[in-house]
């Protein structure tokens, strides 16, 4: 999953439309790195640079991620 962007240097994949897998979900929700004008993602969630390096340390297998 290289990019020139580097968005995907930092991804997370997210526990979505995984089990069970819903036909027609949806599917390859990511949680990466934004562009530096914070342009809309393809559905997946993204923070800036910054602010990914301080959450990481702080998600584990418990972590909950709710889209609303």
């Amino acid at each position: 999953m290289w990019r020139e962007d580097r968005v995907y240097d930092v991804v997370l994949i997210l526990d979505f439309n995984l089990r069970p897998r819903v036909r027609g979900g949806g599917s390859a929700i990511f949680f990466h790195l934004a562009h530096a004008d914070f342009r809309p993602t393809a559905g997946c969630l993204a923070l800036d640079r910054a602010d990914m390096l301080k959450l990481l340390p702080r998600l584990s297998e418990r972590t909950v991620i709710v889209f609303g």
